[in-house]
């Protein structure tokens, strides 16, 4: 079966599913410009346009808790394959290039807040009438209509906290309310905006025009905590999660081994599981045991089970449970620390990570957008770019002389602190 494969080209592949579409990406920190790497990765060509003092998202990791490390690991992983261009839209000769832009793009993506989109005249009403055939793909934190629709918010506040996940996701009901990591909501609210904009793409095909398409942290929330939300919706309840060891499934638990490297079963279907769980620990002797020799038993006397099980499991260390589960076919999964994600063979080999130079992005290994299609090149991934590291590049291509550019600098297109180079 053919499978997609990367190319040395970049974002300027001339065999990627995107390749000639333009994109503009006027967006900040995470979830907007999430979309736009995505369309880069499958041959799209880019223009990252920043403010002259940078993208706040360069920074982020200055702030106490971040991991560190030698390279701005993040703005790789989530803006590379970008051409940067910085343009000062407050001044006249900022949005006459903006406007240019704006004429031969197929897509423009924003998540600025309202009184910015205002400001900087980036509303969908400003832009629309100079390309009919603009998809114009907008990310909020709480939706574009209601009485929150102009508020401010990040993940970890609109996706996370708003929709009941915080509050279900803790380890035991008095434990406080569990923090999301970074971009946790972020990354797959983009997969959802890079979804909008290509039902905008496929619909420009039918009508010859362009449309506004949208999606937010909070609607993306709601839809992760769909199980729950519904359940609400329906007229259920949401009991809390109890303690591990008070779980009314032995078989859907974490367990931890003598190693202390946890692992969580999942076994939904105890016709079959229970069986091939016995054999793994070989305990067939369980099954004739009065307190779980039926599905409901099994239920009834959880707490116990959980111990029993908690015993055996904890006579040996993970790699032993590994193997012993993976032969009888029960169904698990590893609690993996990130530490072991550079080692974690299964992730390069399914192409999750996938390989990257090391000497411009500073690791051998970039974290891949979760998508693929089998006989599609994907771009191999370049650097994200420096603070208008494109800035002739990209208005070369758009028309510009470069006595026109020179004029438009002097002009304070670029603003002061601007890379030109």
């Amino acid at each position: 079966m053919a499978t997609s494969t990367r190319t040395r080209d970049g974002n300027d592949s001339s065999t990627g599913i995107l390749n000639g579409i333009k994109v503009l990406d006027v967006a900040s920190y995470i979830a907007a410009p999430i979309s736009t790497t995505i369309m880069a990765d499958f041959g799209a060509d880019v223009v990252k346009i920043e403010p002259p003092g940078g993208d706040a998202y360069r920074t982020i990791t200055d702030n106490p808790g971040m991991p560190e490390a030698p390279t701005d690991y993040h703005w790789h992983v989530d803006n590379r394959n970008k051409k940067g261009l910085a343009l000062d839209l407050t001044s006249n000769a900022g949005q006459a290039i903006l406007r240019r832009l704006v004429e031969q793009a197929d897509v423009f993506v924003t998540n600025f807040t309202r009184p910015a989109r205002e400001k900087l005249k980036l509303r969908w009403d400003d832009l629309q009438p100079i390309n009919e055939r603009l998809i114009y793909a907008s990310l909020t934190a709480y939706g574009e209509t209601g009485p929150e629709a102009a508020k401010t918010g990040f993940d970890s506040t609109a996706y996370w906290a708003r929709t009941g996940l915080m509050h279900m996701v803790r380890p035991e009901p008095t434990a406080v309310p569990a923090r999301s990591l970074p971009g946790q909501g972020d990354h797959p609210t983009g997969v959802a905006l890079f979804g909008a904009i290509m039902l905008g793409l496929y619909d420009r095909q039918r009508t010859g025009k362009g449309s506004k398409v949208h999606t937010s942290l909070l609607a993306n929330g709601l839809w992760s905590n769909a199980f729950y939300a519904q359940a609400m919706l329906s007229g259920g309840n949401a009991p809390m999660r109890p303690h591990r060891a008070e779980m009314p499934n032995a078989l859907t638990n974490h367990y931890r081994c003598k190693d202390d490297h946890w692992f969580i079963l999942s076994i939904v279907n105890q016709d079959r599981g229970w069986g091939r769980l016995l054999s793994a620990i070989e305990r067939p002797d369980l099954n004739d045991d009065p307190r779980f020799s039926t599905r409901a038993l099994r239920n009834e006397n959880a707490t116990t089970l959980i111990g029993v099980l908690d015993a055996i499991f904890d006579a040996q260390d993970y790699a032993y449970w590994r193997d012993r589960l993976d032969d009888a076919g029960v169904t698990f999964g590893s609690v993996g620390r990130v530490e072991e994600i550079p080692d974690d063979v299964q992730m390069t080999a399914s192409g999750a990570l996938t390989s990257a130079d090391a000497s411009t992005i500073g690791a051998d290994r970039v974290v891949d957008t979760p998508l693929w299609v089998d006989g599609s090149e994907k771009a191999e991934p370049i650097a994200a770019p420096k603070l208008g590291q494109h800035n002739d590049e990209v208005l070369v291509a758009a028309g510009y002389s470069e006595a026109e550019i020179a004029a438009l600098r002097s002009d304070g297109a670029f603003g002061y602190r601007a890379y030109c180079g």
